[in-house]
């Protein structure tokens, strides 16, 4: 809990800095990632909108992801995390956007992605980068290592560096 508050705070001042505003799109963190922004005081000069799109029904409604990716590549994928951070930036206006789309547990794991599968995405307007992560431990590790590295990947990407880790 404490390092994704010093994340926040931490973007917080780089996004002050630049006159910018952060939008989140999540899945599997239900919208941890948008609370743990707005705990810090003042998060509404940075903080714009908070998507949580559970389903791929609302992950259309919300945030205009083609129905067609999800049976084409699923919603724990590459290209319907891209689509989140678009429709996030083009919905709220911010230029800073991030998107988490995992498998949390304890179940709905396959062969191909194994539960603790995540995948992120980040855009700052002009750039978009994403990853994905195997994260390992119980659905709150899950949860909380897809936060910690959404914010940190934010982070960096307001300091003006590439948000992949390693």
């Amino acid at each position: 809990m404490e390092r994704l508050t010093e994340l926040a705070r931490e973007l917080g001042t780089r996004l002050q800095a630049l006159g910018a505003q952060v939008s989140t799109a999540e899945s599997c963190t239900g919208g941890g990632i948008a609370e743990a922004i707005t705990r810090i005081a003042g998060s509404s000069a940075w903080f714009e909108a908070g998507y949580v799109t559970y389903s791929n029904a609302q992950k259309t409604a919300q945030l205009g992801v083609p129905a067609e990716l999800f049976l084409r590549v699923g919603a724990v994928s590459r290209e319907v995390v891209e689509a989140m951070v678009r429709g996030a930036q083009q919905r709220s206006g911010a230029r800073f956007a991030v998107a988490v789309s995992g498998i949390a547990g304890p179940d709905g794991g396959t062969p191909d992605k194994p539960v603790g599968t995540v995948w992120l995405a980040w855009g700052d307007g002009e750039r978009l980068y994403s990853e994905c992560h195997h994260f390992s431990g119980d659905r709150a590790a899950v949860r909380r290592q897809t936060a910690e590295t959404a914010l940190a990947g934010l982070v960096r990407l307001a300091a003006g560096e590439n948000p992949l880790q390693g």
